[in-house]
């Protein structure tokens, strides 16, 4: 009989540490019966390193919002910045961000508060098919990239000697060749419209402002063609003496050195129907000036995915 309750004992010994260990957590990642500020960050850590971002994020903010002034409250701002980033809530990213600029202006990292705001604008629009079908990133809206180059600036301005200073001039680089370029893809569209001026008008811009990008060469290009279309010699000659001297092997040029001026499939003359339809249903697809696989050595079809932000230390 002694030996039925021993066991009967350690059976129900067992049953109840089973249950114990299935309810060790709760729903959000937190020892049961544990609300302390160090179990809600634990648990976001261990969420952040298993990419459960949502868990993530909502731990981070219930830890501010029932520990603000708390030992974990500034660094679990910073991480909910990357835990947004990563969830691809890019505008709760910046937003999550400005709050720590505008509460911790001199906060030790307050850098990558900066630095996390062009990250997330630079990966705006970079969705799944972007990631992984060819897509042209230089034919989309620019206003992202614009956005984003411009708080890449401000931790550049501010904060120079950052360890995230060297990540944000590449990127700012690209940002510039990538915003340059959409200006040629507007030149072209332009052309493909018979709109000459306006053609040639986004040419000089991208040589006045975008200068040792590799759109430079197109932007001549697209000058000396615009020009020639309005019948403007001396800005024409100009544009052509410039191209021809830094960029002497430009497909457009004849073997005899001249320019080609039908290089651009269609830009010149117009037949009646364009000229009605202001080229809306004509179904030709100009070539266009786009010379990047020759000036520009890192361009890839399809654009570049931009690296993974460091982790937080």
């Amino acid at each position: 009989m002694q030996a039925w309750k021993t066991l009967w004992f350690v059976v129900l010994s067992a049953i109840l540490v089973a249950c114990a260990s299935t309810d060790e957590e709760d729903e959000e990642g937190l020892p049961t019966g544990s609300r302390t500020e160090q179990a809600f960050y634990e648990a976001a850590q261990r969420q952040l390193r298993s990419s459960q971002w949502d868990l993530a994020i909502k731990n981070l903010r219930a830890l501010e919002d029932n520990f603000p002034f708390g030992s974990y409250a500034e660094q679990a701002q910073l991480e909910l910045i990357y835990a947004y980033y990563r969830n691809n809530q890019n505008d709760a990213a910046i937003a999550s961000a400005d709050r720590f600029i505008r509460l911790h202006p001199q906060h030790r990292n307050v850098d990558y508060a900066y630095y996390m705001k062009g990250l997330a604008s630079f990966t705006e629009g970079t969705g799944l098919f972007e990631r992984f079908l060819p897509t042209d990133m230089t034919s989309r809206d620019p206003g992202s990239a614009r956005e984003s180059f411009a708080y890449f600036a401000q931790l550049m301005a501010r904060y120079p000697d950052s360890r995230y200073a060297p990540d944000a001039q590449k990127r700012m680089t690209h940002l510039r060749n990538l915003l340059a370029r959409y200006e040629i893809h507007v030149a072209n569209y332009y052309f493909k419209r018979g709109a000459y001026l306006a053609a040639a008008n986004r040419g000089r811009y991208v040589v006045e402002n975008f200068q040792q990008t590799p759109a430079i060469p197109d932007a001549l290009a697209v000058m000396v063609q615009g020009y020639h279309m309005l019948e403007m010699p001396e800005l024409e000659a100009n544009a052509l003496t410039v191209l021809r001297t830094n960029y002497p092997n430009y497909p457009a040029f004849r073997s005899d050195g001249s320019f080609n001026y039908n290089y651009y499939k269609g830009a010149s003359g117009r037949s009646l129907a364009h000229r009605l339809t202001l080229g809306l249903f004509e179904k030709s697809d100009p070539r266009g000036f786009d010379t990047r696989e020759q000036y520009n050595p890192e361009y890839r079809r399809g654009g570049e995915e931009a690296p993974l932000p460091p982790e937080l230390m």
